[in-house]
């Protein structure tokens, strides 16, 4: 009874595991159909794409484009993604990768049939990589890009073709073309988000310095100003205290002569002091 209760575990169990099987073939199989369906394959690559953007703390219209359209030799090329580097440079984006061979690959009977695909998967990208080559994106932006990535919408596409072709990547840098899986690109966006991080702080640091520059030109007329208004005012006491001083001197003596001859009157003169002529002077003025 045990050998019977073991054995049918076991078959349950394969059982279980073969519809497992089953169910991942059938959804493979789904992805594989719909992935095949051009406006959905390359709807998928424009959410990846975007979402790596986002991820990578780039701000759309601010740090990147999507699908700028540029005029060039009667044609119109329209990358997927154009991102913004500081000093007026960009790095151009563009997603539309055959991805049909690796596709036919996961629905492959046999391995000599996978292995068929999947070569041809590589020679397909790297056809792909001669021809963005030659597109005339230096020509039709009005800039020149610092390089063209080519972006893959998952890791797994880009392995087995480095497998069938090592010198796929040294091939495509040497054309100024970076192909860029999902990770890649992200590292990639990081650190242009890092970039234009340090330009905000080294632009923020300029405007500083002008506007220091500015306070302290404006301190130093203002300075100025204040400047004359302490002499002229200086000048006022001096005007003061010499009238105050010939009336002592001229005026003063005559009208106390009047009491003396008996003329009274029943207000007083008052007495007439002179004025500190010291007057605190602005520091700002002072180092001046």
């Amino acid at each position: 009874k045990d050998v019977q209760g073991d054995y049918g575990g076991i078959r349950q169990l394969m059982a279980t595991v073969t519809e497992g099987q089953n169910k991942l073939v059938g959804e493979t199989r789904s992805l594989t159909q719909a992935l095949r369906t051009p406006q959905v394959r390359g709807r998928w690559g424009e959410l990846t794409l975007r979402r790596v953007a986002e991820l990578s703390g780039m701000v759309d219209r601010c740090d990147f484009q999507e699908q700028a359209s540029f005029a060039s030799e009667g044609s119109t090329l329209r990358p997927d993604l154009v991102v913004m580097l500081p000093n007026e440079r960009r790095i151009v984006v563009d997603a539309k990768t055959p991805l049909d061979a690796y596709l036919d690959s996961l629905e492959a009977d046999t391995e000599e049939i996978k292995a068929a695909a999947l070569k041809r998967h590589a020679r397909l990208l790297r056809d792909r990589v001669d021809e963005l080559a030659r597109k005339s994106y230096w020509d039709a932006l009005g800039y020149t890009p610092e390089f063209v990535v080519l972006f893959l919408p998952g890791e797994f596409f880009l392995g087995p073709a480095l497998q069938e072709d090592a010198e796929l990547l040294d091939h495509a840098f040497g054309k100024r073309i970076i192909i860029a899986s999902p990770a890649t690109l992200m590292s990639l966006l990081l650190t242009v988000a890092y970039g234009w991080r340090e330009e905000q702080l080294s632009e923020n640091a300029r405007k500083i310095s002008e506007m220091g520059k500015e306070l302290h030109d404006r301190m130093e007329t203002w300075a100025s100003h204040y400047s004359r208004m302490g002499k002229a005012l200086g000048n006022a006491v001096d005007a003061f205290n010499g009238s105050v001083g010939s009336l002592e001197r001229s005026v003063m003596p005559s009208a106390r002569r009047f009491k003396e001859l008996g003329i009274s009157s029943s207000k007083e003169i008052p007495e007439l002091g002179s004025l500190d002529k010291s007057l605190r002077v602005p520091s700002i003025a002072e180092s001046d």
